[in-house]
């Protein structure tokens, strides 16, 4: 063995930046800034309207229709950002989320709910939803997890 191989022996590896995507790290930095600004009310829903704005035409209309479902049936919910995506709290903390599909790349958006959602149904349930197109049965069923996730 080279003294160059003795070197790196019984040190951990340093952490990669690759680790993280850039998607991921911009992500990260959105939730530094939310946090710093500590938006609420309807400056927090400007926010979450203005970043919907700058999506993609069939994300923005798939996030413009969720805003409306769940502003009509979980009034409660405040809308704010959360790692730059429009997100729904209640006191404070995030219940659910939508991630448009070109954020991370992804062949499909998704509404998802955090752990503070009440969606326990026994050992496994799912969390995230993937979301192609709202039609009247996919609204009926985001409007039962909202009532579900609100316990």
């Amino acid at each position: 063995m080279s003294s160059a191989d003795d070197a790196g022996a019984g040190k951990p590896a340093a952490k990669s930046r690759a680790s993280f995507s850039a998607e991921e790290r911009a992500a990260m930095r959105e939730r530094l800034k939310e946090e710093r600004a500590g938006k609420k009310g309807a400056e927090a829903e400007r926010e979450v309207l203005a970043k919907i704005a700058e999506m993609d035409p069939s994300d923005r209309a798939l996030a413009q229709r969720l805003h409306e479902i769940i502003r009509a049936a979980a009034p409660a919910l405040a809308p704010r950002t959360w790692y730059g995506m429009p997100a729904y709290a209640r006191d404070g903390k995030i219940l659910c989320y939508f991630r448009d599909a070109k954020k991370f790349k992804t062949r499909y958006a998704l509404f998802g709910f955090s752990d503070q959602a009440k969606l326990d149904d026994g050992e496994m349930w799912p969390t995230d939803f993937a979301l192609r197109e709202i039609t009247p049965e996919v609204e009926r069923r985001i409007v039962a997890l909202l009532e579900r996730a609100l316990g």
